[in-house]
């Protein structure tokens, strides 16, 4: 009698699978509760941060990291491993410095934002004019910000869902431009974060047209309470700033792709993933190791029960941090292909608390089922269509894509985005593979499901 392989009676049985056959109930649940003993998506986090570290857009660190999630992807048995490539521009953060000159001399603790501008060799000393908000600063006289440096505060406050961060983020985004529309010589910010650590929060901010690049920094948050302190005795208060980011020209970047190839061409692609890149300060850990590793261990187990009827695209976007140039790559190269669902992991590694969709409204009847999968997680749906969403993915979803989104919990998020926090000791093991449960199960149900779900409204 000729012997088989295990692998090959595993290829056999998931063949001769019918073309439409859709997960069980039972089968999802299996999938789901041994996905809360993983231990892949703890390993791809530990070795992505351990043996590469940071990894800022457009480096060679970012460079390493494509080469090591090629290996690790194909390793893992996953099918067309391979890189997207494409060029970003690159900014070097450089050193920045901040001294209280008068009236009461003293250091502060800052990091340079996303593309910020040096200062002269010798430095910039100027006296520093405060606002409370980005409307403030919008609405203030020209010739009352001229030669002097901004300093934009706020109070951003903890939420699961994260949502203070749109609006307060735009003091990062956009702030810098306006002040330096108005004639400002730098601006601060308070960081856009909700700890109370002396770590800066770097980001991303692009200059807007017209707008001539300045020194961009963020604050502390504990120094930011220390400036508002100062400014509020009444005395003028002048700063040396010295800065030497700058611009360096174009570097190579990329996306790293792999698939579970499906039972049916014609079924369509779901992606998932998250981003490859972080920023330089931490190595990267909740921003978005974790995201690609729970996305990569949640397909990984789908495509070890046996061949799923669509085809799962696992997506480590590069660049995102700096502008989402992965994901626009993605949609310029892949966008005309059938995609039924995007899907993105990247808001850390707590707990999975909601299931957002955003799908066709004729689709709507097929969340029940992964809902109900999602449920004995601790997991709601939320029973509005139409907020799913992803940092990456919003870009291929401006073509009328569906999202599906599983939430993690966010409270916590912000003390750490952007740190030098944002490291491995900060991951809880058993929230993470609750995520890889969730996501598996989603999988579970989407990857075996023949409905259409889209497609869907493009938001203006």
């Amino acid at each position: 009698m000729m012997k088989f392989s295990k692998l090959a009676l595993v290829a056999s049985a998931a063949l001769s699978f019918p073309l439409n056959a859709q997960a069980t109930p039972q089968e999802t649940a299996r999938l789901r509760d041994a996905a809360m003993t993983d231990s892949l998506a703890w390993e791809i986090t530990e070795g992505l941060t351990t043996e590469i570290g940071q990894r800022k857009a457009g480096s060679d660190a970012e460079a390493r990291a494509r080469d090591w999630a090629v290996a690790k992807l194909k390793a893992l048995g996953f099918a067309n491993v391979r890189v997207d490539p494409f060029e970003v521009p690159y900014w070097e953060r450089g050193e920045a410095t901040a001294e209280i000159v008068a009236p009461f001399p003293q250091s502060l603790t800052l990091t340079a934002l996303g593309n910020s501008a040096g200062t002269p060799s010798k430095g910039l000393k100027a006296e520093v004019i405060g606002f409370d908000s980005l409307a403030a600063l919008s609405a203030a006289d020209p010739a009352s910000i001229k030669g002097k440096i901004v300093f934009v505060t706020h109070r951003m406050a903890p939420a699961q869902d994260g949502s203070p961060y749109g609006p307060v983020g735009a003091i990062r985004r956009t702030g810098p431009s306006i002040a330096s529309k108005l004639g400002a010589a730098a601006i601060l910010i308070r960081s856009i974060g909700t700890d109370k650590h002396r770590n800066p929060h770097t980001g991303a901010q692009a200059w807007a047209e017209g707008a001539k690049p300045i020194p961009a920094l963020a604050l502390a948050n504990p120094d930011a309470d220390q400036l508002e302190r100062i400014l509020k005795r009444g005395q003028p208060v002048t700063i040396a700033l010295n800065v030497t980011a700058k611009m360096a020209g174009k570097r190579p970047s990329g996306n790293v792709i792999a698939e579970v190839p499906g039972r049916d061409p014609n079924a369509g692609i779901i992606v998932v993933g998250g981003h490859l890149d972080s920023w330089d300060l931490g190595t990267g850990a909740i921003d978005d190791a974790s995201g690609v590793a729970i996305t990569t261990a949640a397909a990984k187990r789908i495509m070890d029960a046996g061949q799923p009827l669509r085809t799962i695209r696992v997506v480590w976007f590069g660049s995102e941090e700096i502008g989402l140039f992965g994901g626009i790559d993605y949609r310029e190269k892949h966008g005309a292909e059938k995609h039924q669902l995007l899907a993105e992991s990247d808001f850390g590694a707590d707990r999975v608390w909601r299931f957002e969709t955003n799908v066709a409204g004729a689709a709507l009847p097929a969340m029940k089922p992964i809902a109900a999968a999602l449920s004995p997680l601790g997991i709601e749906q939320n029973p509005s269509n139409g907020n799913a969403s992803g940092s990456d993915i919003s870009e291929v979803a401006k073509l009328g894509i569906p999202v599906l989104e599983l939430s993690q919990d966010g409270t916590r998020y912000f003390d750490l985005h952007h740190t030098p926090d944002d490291t491995l000791d900060k991951i809880d093991p058993a929230q993470l593979r609750q995520n890889v449960a969730a996501w598996t199960a989603m999988l579970s149900v989407t990857t075996n499901d023949p409905t259409e779900y889209g497609p869907v409204a493009v938001k203006k």
